[in-house]
């Protein structure tokens, strides 16, 4: 393809990125220009024969799409950075918290496209639940085949994007908080620690699984385990005694509120 991308912050999320969009053969590394203040810190990229850089306005330049991985806080300054290099061609994706499109485009003389995404960090193995929001078309048909490589793609309305980070990018802290309650509950009655977390850990993938694959409700698969004067039940009464649903629900919607604010000047 001839596509080539600016992926302008390369830590955490951006290395995971790259690394996904190179190990699925969706670019060329050649085709990929990469920035981070320390090069240092990306010169296994640099080996992989990717384009490595400490300037983002030269990443933009080189680049047709360009992929903002900073965190929100460093957005202003980078798009002021760049605007004087940005083109009519140019496609922006923009993957800090809290910034709207309507915000982004302010900062910018020209009008070009924008688009959203939200990533978690599970983008590291391939298995992210990203979602995007933006304008319909060929650009958001290339930047949603762009995040498919490294998990499942959902395309949302932006006055979503605040949810979808706390469902999607915080949940993922939410799900290994349980994970971890659980192996700590298997330490309880008898396994050792590291049997205790992987059980756990096998057992929440395999739940969720079955949910992707047979597309049933929860509560489906949750009878199928469930029988009368069972344990399951009991058990399962216990963790609702204790608020476990509400509390969960309590904290993706306080992420959710947080999530609105981190834009915010």
């Amino acid at each position: 393809m001839d596509q080539s991308i600016a992926l302008l912050g390369v830590g955490n999320i951006g290395s995971a990125l790259a690394n996904g969009l190179l190990n699925a053969g969706y670019l060329k590394p050649e085709q990929l220009y990469l920035t981070r203040r320390n090069l240092d810190k990306i010169s296994s990229f640099a080996e992989k024969g990717c384009h490595t850089l400490s300037t983002n306005t030269d990443a933009v330049q080189k680049a047709n799409l360009v992929v903002i991985a900073v965190e929100p806080h460093h957005l202003g300054d980078v798009l002021k950075q760049i605007d004087p290099v940005l083109t009519e061609d140019h496609t922006i994706v923009s993957i800090a918290t809290g910034w709207n499109i309507a915000k982004i485009k302010n900062q910018l003389t020209l009008d070009i496209p924008i688009i959203r995404s939200m990533p978690n960090t599970a983008i590291a193995i391939g298995q992210s639940m990203t979602c995007l929001a933006g304008p319909k078309g060929e650009k958001m048909d290339q930047t949603k085949a762009l995040f498919e490589c490294v998990g499942e793609v959902t395309i949302i309305d932006e006055e979503l994007m605040s949810s979808a980070t706390a469902l999607a990018a915080c949940g993922i802290a939410f799900f290994l908080r349980a994970i971890r309650a659980a192996a700590q509950g298997g330490i309880e009655i008898g396994f050792h620690a590291d049997q205790a977390i992987k059980m756990a850990s096998q057992t929440a993938k395999g739940a969720a699984s079955l949910l992707l694959e047979d597309e049933h409700h929860p509560e489906f698969e949750i009878d199928r385990v469930t029988t009368p004067k069972g344990c399951t039940i009991a058990g399962l009464n216990q963790l609702e005694h204790g608020g476990f649903s509400s509390a969960m629900i309590r904290g993706i919607v306080t992420s959710a509120e947080k999530a609105v604010g981190l834009g915010e000047d």
